[in-house]
């Protein structure tokens, strides 16, 4: 490589530091700037950090905090650890954000606004994180499971200059039992992607690692594929607010979502959660790139459905499907206020389906999930072990909506969901807070079809199903 100096000296951050020896681990360093952590760690301006993922045996996991300390970058001064939870602990009672186990890996430490990436005064800290457990009997060097989570707090210092982050919310950054290992990137409104696409604001950019061998632990399907894994689709980051939302039971803590204003007359109070959604320039290319876009009227469904009930196929199936298994599909779906208490109530669609196979997609109150029923997604399973048909499900809660009335009534807010499907992946996008990504392996070349899916007396409404079939060839000279 031209213009490479190679010096005389090992890693500029060789192990853990004095007297920190017994980790869990000490791993994926990840360099950011801030002006933020300037100010509170008193340090110079523009000052480089670097955040180390591990923990320490019988203790916990953490994140260790490293500052520069010469301008080559060689020597790096240790400020403590920033963040540390205790072991096989959990946010809250685990609901909204899963454990934090024993051990962080792949940390990433941000700060952001309304509209992304930013360094303003009122930007607040983030960071994702992967966090590794096992149920017991351990078996060392093997994780059973790992969750990509993020959290967002306020970070302070202390007399003796270490540093230090305290949550205030947590969630999952992607619910999919294999979606981990998480990698953000600063897109500045200068690069030349935001140039081209015309946005005029940086953007925190962000994609996960979709294993599908159980993390190593599995042989199945590496050695018959020859590879492992796939990267999910591109998102971008922000704060989020979710406004009028009645100031009731569904809005207590801590959770995935904080309080951040109140209006005592309205009864309403504003919230602030982690927002992700597509990278607007993959979104808009798999809108143009369309080689086929298909619009099904929306329409309210009211009695049992498809294999859960009786009604009519019309009310369910779509005029027209994709005729492959590349697409995007956008929808609506609106709930009466008694749905909320509807236990056998589900509503979503029905995707990838023939006669031999199909995936279900769909919302239920009952448990506050979006669930992807994959006990039917691939004729294949049945034959082949290995081909996992479990159901993969996450947790979203759809708050009371203020109508703006004098009355003080409210309504349910509205599932607004974005489905990518890229042959066997699945990736459901809802509300611009939750993302639920994972295999489905439909065999059949005739799986193609699409339509409504609802169980239940209660009716709900939905909106016209818009699908944009084709994606884009992200690798077009790859042979």
């Amino acid at each position: 490589m031209r213009g490479l100096v190679r010096l005389n000296e090992g890693p500029v951050i060789p192990g853990p530091p004095f007297p920190v020896t017994n980790v869990t681990g000490f791993r994926d360093p990840y360099v950011f700037q801030t002006p933020q952590l300037d100010h509170v760690a008193n340090s110079t301006t523009g000052i480089w950090y670097t955040v180390i993922s591990g923990g320490i045996h019988g203790q916990g996991p953490s994140q260790f905090l490293f500052r520069q300390y010469d301008a080559d970058y060689r020597d790096w001064e240790y400020l403590g650890q920033w963040w540390h939870e205790a072991a096989n602990s959990s946010w809250g009672d685990g609901t909204w954000a899963g454990r934090w186990g024993f051990n962080f890996e792949v940390g990433n430490v941000f700060t952001l606004n309304d509209e992304g990436y930013s360094n303003s005064s009122d930007a607040e800290f983030f960071t994702t994180l992967g966090a590794e457990w096992s149920e017991v009997p351990i078996i060392p060097q093997v994780s059973q499971f790992r969750e990509m989570l993020w959290a967002s707090g306020n970070v302070s210092n202390s007399p003796n200059g270490s540093v230090h982050f305290e949550p205030t919310m947590a969630g999952k950054l992607d619910w999919g039992v294999f979606a981990y290992a998480a990698a953000g990137k600063l897109l500045p409104a200068t690069s030349q992607a935001s140039v081209h696409s015309g946005t005029t604001v940086d953007r925190f950019i962000i994609y996960l690692w979709l294993t599908n061998d159980n993390f190593g632990t599995s042989a199945f399907p590496t050695v018959q594929q020859g590879w492992s894994s796939t990267l999910t689709t591109v998102r971008e980051l922000s704060r989020g607010t979710i406004s009028n939302v009645m100031n009731d039971y569904l809005v207590a803590g801590p959770a995935s979502w904080r309080i951040a204003s109140q209006d005592k007359s309205a009864g309403t109070v504003e919230l602030v959660t982690l927002n992700q959604t597509i990278a607007r320039e993959v979104r808009a290319a798999f809108v143009s790139n369309a080689t086929r876009t298909i619009t099904e009227p929306g329409r309210t469904i009211s009695a049992s459905a498809s294999g859960y009930g009786n009604a009519s196929s019309n009310d369910l199936n779509f005029a027209q499907s994709p005729s492959s298994k590349f697409f995007m599909l956008t929808t609506t779906i609106h709930f009466p206020a008694v749905a909320r208490n509807a236990t056998d109530l589900k509503a979503g669609l029905k995707i990838l389906s023939s006669e031999y196979e199909s995936t279900s997609i769909y919302y239920q109150f009952a448990n506050e999930s979006l669930i992807i029923d994959r006990s039917n997604s691939s004729a294949a399973a049945a034959t082949t072990p290995g081909i996992l048909s479990n159901n993969e499900a996450g947790r979203l809660r759809l708050f009371n909506i203020a109508s703006g009335s004098a009355n003080g009534s409210s309504s349910i807010e509205s599932l607004a969901l974005t489905v990518v499907v890229d042959n066997s992946v699945v990736e459901v996008y809802a509300n611009d807070r939750f993302v639920l990504s994972t295999w489905v392996w439909s065999w059949y070349d005739e799986s193609t079809e699409i339509s409504f899916l609802h169980e239940g007396s209660v009716a709900v409404r939905f909106d016209d199903v818009v699908v944009y079939e084709g994606l884009v060839d992200a690798w077009p000279a790859r042979p």
